[in-house]
């Protein structure tokens, strides 16, 4: 069973709650996001680490004269995708919790201590998922069941209009949950969430070999796999004025990185068939895959030393 952290208190001291963002060519939107984290009071400026991922339009260098003082900036000297950008981070803050945010989401309430106190009562919670609404209000449905083949299928399909998929879509969305209390949930949106920083660093932080889309999935099904809970926690809101690159053409850039991203997922946690993976049966996939691609990979390096 996980450990809680010894630095997360009662009620009347909560856990201390870090930022980072991963900007890539989104300095206006980066900027506007941080300007709501300091409105909101969801954190304090040094608290809050900015990850340039080697923006070619130059805006790593804009933000190092435009962020609010205090503020970190981080010049990454490459770009290695979403999961890396995070990773860099997160290992620059040092508060017990961290909030994952895309630079184009803002706050319009602090419900912060909401979050932190959830941490602070629930020792095993690795991941907590905020309420994604668009604009308008509407939401996103950012906390999902894992994949089935059904599930891609009613999401990615014509035939996802007929009633059957339509009903298997709204489960694997979760679309009852979103009403009352936090509750449990396979996976939520890299878009906005909280991570447990022991949590993060016990199950290996983010898998780099993502470049783009999966890896949030891919977290929070480790986070099952060691032990840690992961929620959906409708009463922190968080605006995202997304744009879904990945529902491009399968043959657009976009499209390519998220089918690859997929089958590295599924290779990892084992292909999804017409009923949803079991987390059990999820956990052995995992443990066969480390035993043959990452044990395997370590084994070669002994043998045949560079």
């Amino acid at each position: 069973m996980p450990q809680s952290d010894t630095d997360c208190p009662a009620d009347d001291a909560l856990p201390a709650l870090g930022v980072t963002i991963v900007n890539y060519n989104t300095e206006a939107l980066t900027l506007n996001c941080v300007a709501s984290l300091l409105a909101q009071k969801i954190a304090r400026p040094q608290d809050i680490c900015v990850v340039d991922n080697l923006s070619p339009d130059g805006s790593g260098e804009r933000l190092a004269q435009r962020l609010p003082e205090g503020v970190r900036l981080i010049q990454s000297g490459r770009n290695g995708g979403f999961g890396a950008g995070v990773n860099i981070g997160v290992a620059a803050l040092d508060t017990p919790l961290v909030l994952v945010l895309n630079p184009d989401t803002y706050f319009q309430h602090n419900k912060a201590d909401v979050i932190r106190a959830l941490f602070a009562s629930t020792p095993d919670l690795g991941v907590a998922g905020l309420k994604l609404v668009n604009p308008d209000g509407s939401l996103q449905y950012s906390a999902r069941r894992f994949y089935s083949l059904l599930d891609i299928l009613a999401r990615r399909s014509p035939l996802g209009v007929l009633p059957p998929l339509r009903r298997l879509s709204s489960t694997h969305l979760l679309k009852r949950n979103w009403m009352g209390a936090p509750f449990q949930a396979d996976w939520v949106m890299g878009t906005g969430f909280v991570v447990r920083r022991s949590a993060f660093d016990a199950v290996g932080r983010m898998d780099e070999g993502y470049f783009l889309y999966f890896e949030e999935v891919d977290l929070c099904a480790r986070m099952w796999v060691h032990g840690w809970q992961v929620m959906g926690v409708p009463e922190v809101e968080l605006v995202h004025e997304h744009q879904r690159h990945s529902q491009a053409g399968i043959w657009s850039t976009s499209g390519q990185t998220h089918l690859k991203s997929m089958f590295r997922f599924f290779s990892k946690f084992g292909v999804p068939w017409v009923y949803r993976p079991r987390r059990s049966r999820m956990k052995a996939a995992y443990l066969q895959w480390r035993r043959r691609v990452v044990e395997g990979s370590q084994d070669m390096r002994t043998d045949h030393p560079t």
